[in-house]
């Protein structure tokens, strides 16, 4: 990887992570993430961001330093936004390489660099709206942005440039490559990068809508012309739309969510999977689009991401020894933490000697406010009276949905 400028001053800094690990220990990364960090060279000299030990990522930020003619000693202030080991996890090293820089951060990432790092002198508070003056015109401002994702996050603001500097905020899965910037992608290459920055979004952010919505209208007054996150795309030509994006995905947790139904499925022996497919008939009927996955065979992290931004959902299962298929149980609890609430949604499911799934389902689903059809459940296989019961079911959630 290669250093690139955003302004003369200010450089970004990054290291591709391909890796069969999984991001936060739960979530494919089947296309690689950015680790960015960002150098402000004024009199004095800010690191903003760190890495962790991953993949060579400590190597590359080395690396690309002495390509802007700086090394990790140089380093007067390491400015860490957020203290999520992906950002922190080489601070060790780093304090043992350079022996002068402080670490700026709000009271409760100074917290965590003590509990984390065990790190008790070379730190600093800042407060909201509290200024660094590097020199030579390079003035960076801090703002708090609590729970965008974790308590102690903030954004840091470079006047000279209009460089927002918003860590896991305006964030995205996906390696970079030698390009950097939003103007250097092509509209496909968007495409893929919209889709994994709602990936991201719903994985990682998707609880915490309020605060996004709070952050941005705190920020509101900042003539913000580059958004520098610290996962994917660098926005300079069009930086407001990473921001509208991330407005219309804070809108999916309460107001107004795509007129499309996420389907999730599971089956044991094809008779859920076959009902489900006279619902999918009725759905098509009136014109609705839709997703569909099949778990356990589908990771979760898609399946979230679609289910997130839809306005309907439908859960076919089958009853697994008197209780819900345990796949689906699984979703539905990643469906809870991430608050997947409001949906329109339709049950469906086979099942052998008897039901039982009801129960554990509607436990599940009562903290999610979900706007429930009458559930479909059949014994074995269906027959002719359940397929045509099914296919009004798809149609009338397809109705709702397009009524929303």
């Amino acid at each position: 990887m290669k250093v690139h400028s955003i302004t003369p001053r200010i450089y970004a800094i990054h290291a591709d992570i391909r890796s069969d690990d999984l991001f936060e220990g739960i979530w494919p990364i089947p296309y690689g993430v950015s680790l960015n960090s960002y150098l402000v060279k004024g009199e004095k000299i800010a690191l903003i961001d760190l890495v962790r030990d991953w993949v060579g990522a400590p190597g590359e930020l080395a690396g690309q330093l002495a390509a802007a003619r700086t090394s990790l000693s140089d380093i007067d202030y390491l400015i860490l936004n957020h203290l999520e080991p992906d950002h922190t996890g080489w601070l060790g090293e780093f304090l043992e390489i350079n022996k002068k820089a402080i670490i700026l951060a709000t009271a409760k990432g100074i917290e965590l660099v003590n509990n984390f790092y065990f790190e008790h002198e070379r730190v600093r508070a800042v407060k909201n709206g509290e200024t660094l003056d590097l020199g030579a015109g390079q003035v960076l401002q801090f703002f708090e942005t609590p729970n965008v994702h974790w308590p102690e996050t903030m954004m840091t603001w470079a006047l000279d440039g209009g460089v927002l500097f918003s860590c896991d905020g305006f964030g995205s899965f996906g390696a970079l490559g030698d390009r950097v910037f939003d103007d250097e992608f092509s509209a496909e290459e968007h495409e893929f990068f919209e889709a994994e920055s709602l990936r991201y979004y719903a994985n990682i952010v998707a609880s915490f809508g309020l605060f996004v919505k709070r952050a941005v209208d705190k920020l509101s007054n900042l003539q913000i012309k580059v958004v520098a996150p610290s996962h994917g795309i660098i926005w300079r030509e069009h930086p407001e739309m990473i921001i509208e994006r991330y407005l219309r995905y804070a809108d999916y947790l309460e107001g107004s969510r795509e007129k499309e139904i996420a389907i999730v499925w599971g089956s044991m022996y094809g008779n859920t999977e076959n009902g489900l497919q006279h619902v999918i008939e009725g759905i098509e009927e009136e014109q609705v689009p839709y997703t569909i996955h099949r778990v356990p065979n589908d990771n979760v992290s898609w399946v979230l991401a679609d289910a997130y931004k839809s306005e309907g959902i439908v859960i076919a299962m089958p009853t697994y020894e008197y209780k819900m298929f345990p796949p689906m149980a699984y979703v539905l609890d990643i469906f809870e933490r991430k608050h997947v609430w409001y949906r329109k949604a339709l049950r469906i499911g086979s099942f052998g000697w008897v039901g039982g799934a009801k129960k554990e389902y509607e436990a599940k689903i009562a903290q999610l406010k979900w706007d429930s059809l009458e559930p479909v459940e059949w014994a074995g296989a269906p027959d002719e009276e359940t397929a045509e019961l099914l296919r009004e079911r798809g149609r009338e959630l397809a109705r709702l949905v397009k009524g929303a």
